[in-house]
């Protein structure tokens, strides 16, 4: 194997690395994953949202949606309530309970990325999505639906057993 190739690889499982650290972490401090704790900071951005709303905002499956929602409304964390004018209509809100546990979750990978990429000329974030895209596809994943949420316990959010 190349050296190149080798520090690439290096490279990606340091990613993986602090990906599973993250995770890790915010489990013990909140007893959340990072895609739940994703959802529960788009539902604080405003009163009310719909299930569709923060599912497309994500980027996730209606399927992946209710099983974040089962979960989290399990914990006491949510609140849904069926809409007034359309009964399909799925309403989610915080409970006081999750507004405390938002209020005590540590800044993760995702804060720490998204500020310092955030601080990069547009150029540069541009070279690095096309990058990362690209290893994406050379691993064969380009068709894979994928949220923009580093957790390395996705099991957990695609299978809707009780925590």
């Amino acid at each position: 194997m190349e050296a190149r190739t080798r520090s690439a690889l290096s490279a990606m499982r340091k990613i993986l690395r602090v990906t599973e650290l993250n995770s890790k972490a915010l489990m013990r401090e909140t007893g959340l994953t990072p895609s739940q704790l994703i959802f529960m900071q788009l539902l604080e951005e405003g009163s009310e949202h719909t299930a569709g709303h923060i599912a497309a905002r994500m980027g996730i499956t209606q399927a992946t949606t209710t099983a974040l929602i089962q979960k989290l409304e399990a914990q006491g964390m949510i609140l849904r309530r069926k809409g007034e004018s359309d009964r399909r209509q799925v309403w989610l809100s915080l409970t006081d309970a999750g507004r405390r546990v938002l209020a005590i979750a540590p800044d993760g990978a995702h804060a720490r990325f998204h500020q310092q990429f955030s601080g990069l000329p547009e150029w540069e974030q541009l070279m690095l999505l096309s990058a990362l895209e690209r290893v994406a596809a050379m691993l064969g994943q380009e068709d894979i639906d994928a949220a923009a949420v580093l957790d390395s316990s996705a099991r957990l959010i695609a299978d809707p057993e009780p925590n």
